[in-house]
């Protein structure tokens, strides 16, 4: 009877015992009974050598995205344009080594000479003097032009086709008339069109002048600062047009530049002055243009037909090209008026002011 007892005890001692290491076991399995089961909320460091990688977060439908920083408040010196430019000659702009004449030169001591023969051709001159010409159809290739006159050439009223290429066009600082200075490297005071493509002109006070032309792949640099007859700075310009003009203005591909200071007569790389009347049909395209004390006059109000496009506005000179600004005087609501593509040399949109 007692051994029996004792037996019925054992087995359930045993049973209380199994009970117990069956229900650690699930508590231990399912995690569910312990706090402490529940993963870490801090990663374990990395082994040296390896990567931790990110967790990947799912983000709830109703998050609202951190907003766009707004303009001018990120990275204050943005990465240049693709587009940028150092230099005219590195960009593909006319300069010293890709104007002027290609031949071999002989002096000739003409003084301001005249020439009145229709189709006459001055080629391979190294001339010390000026050119006014009183012919048709005058062609004046790969010679340079020293000057003392009130220009290095001039077409007078009456006569047209006169062609300027491949020549060097300078003067004398000091040595001019117009109380020391010189003033026009070539003038167009005739009523039709002329050419000047590929030249090298300096020292002039208004290099390029003429209302109507086609100017060309020349390079325009150094102008000269002179107080001029009436005491006054003269105004420089590396292309001017006074207006009223009856035939087309192009100024293509050049390089048209304009170191002086604006306190000593600066005005404009391209000056379109509504002067002697109104500026029409003017084309400036794919130019390199910098410095006066706007890089570009546009004609003013009453200008029309005016296309400005593709030109580099250079900062050489100036941070805005002009010493204020890049244009002035755009006549946005002109008739035929264009203005596009036109950029600064570190890349950046120009746009004329409102």
């Amino acid at each position: 009877m007692t051994r029996n007892r004792r037996r019925l005890v054992a087995w359930l001692l045993a049973g209380v015992v199994l009970a117990v290491v069956l229900t650690l076991y699930d508590a231990d399995r399912t995690g569910v009974s312990d706090p402490k089961a529940a993963p870490s909320a801090t990663p374990s460091a990395a082994l040296p050598g390896t990567a931790t990688p990110a967790p990947t977060a799912t983000p709830s439908p109703s998050a609202t995205p951190f907003p766009a920083a707004p303009p001018g408040t990120g990275d204050p010196s943005p990465a240049p344009s693709p587009t940028a430019c150092t230099s005219p000659g590195a960009c593909g702009y006319p300069d010293a080594n890709s104007t002027g004449p290609r031949i071999a030169l002989e002096r000739h001591d003409t003084g301001n000479m005249s020439v009145k023969k229709d189709g006459t051709v001055i080629k391979g001159w190294d001339i010390r003097g000026s050119l006014d010409v009183y012919a048709n159809d005058v062609t004046v290739i790969d010679s340079r032009i020293t000057s003392t006159n009130w220009w290095g050439i001039n077409l007078r009223p009456g006569f047209s086709g006169l062609k300027v290429l491949h020549t060097t066009i300078t003067a004398v600082p000091g040595k001019g008339p117009d109380n020391g200075g010189v003033n026009y490297a070539v003038s167009n005071m005739g009523g039709s069109s002329i050419e000047v493509g590929w030249c090298d002109i300096s020292v002039f006070g208004n290099a390029l002048s003429m209302g109507q032309g086609d100017l060309h792949d020349n390079y325009v640099h150094d102008l000269v600062a002179f107080r001029n007859q009436g005491g006054e700075w003269q105004h420089t310009d590396a292309v001017i047009s006074g207006g009223g003009n009856k035939g087309r203005l192009t100024v293509r591909h050049n390089t048209l530049l304009n170191a002086t200071p604006v306190d000593k007569g600066a005005t404009a790389a391209v000056g379109l002055f509504a002067d002697t009347g109104v500026v029409s049909s003017v084309l400036v395209e794919d130019n390199w243009l910098a410095g006066g004390a706007y890089a570009l006059y546009g004609g003013g109000p009453g200008a029309t037909g005016i296309r400005v496009t593709g030109n580099v506005f250079s900062t050489q000179y100036h941070p805005a090209s002009g010493a204020y600004g890049p244009v002035t005087a755009w006549n946005a609501g002109g008739a035929g008026n264009v203005w596009k593509d036109n950029r600064m040399s570190d890349g950046r949109p120009v746009e004329p002011a409102p």
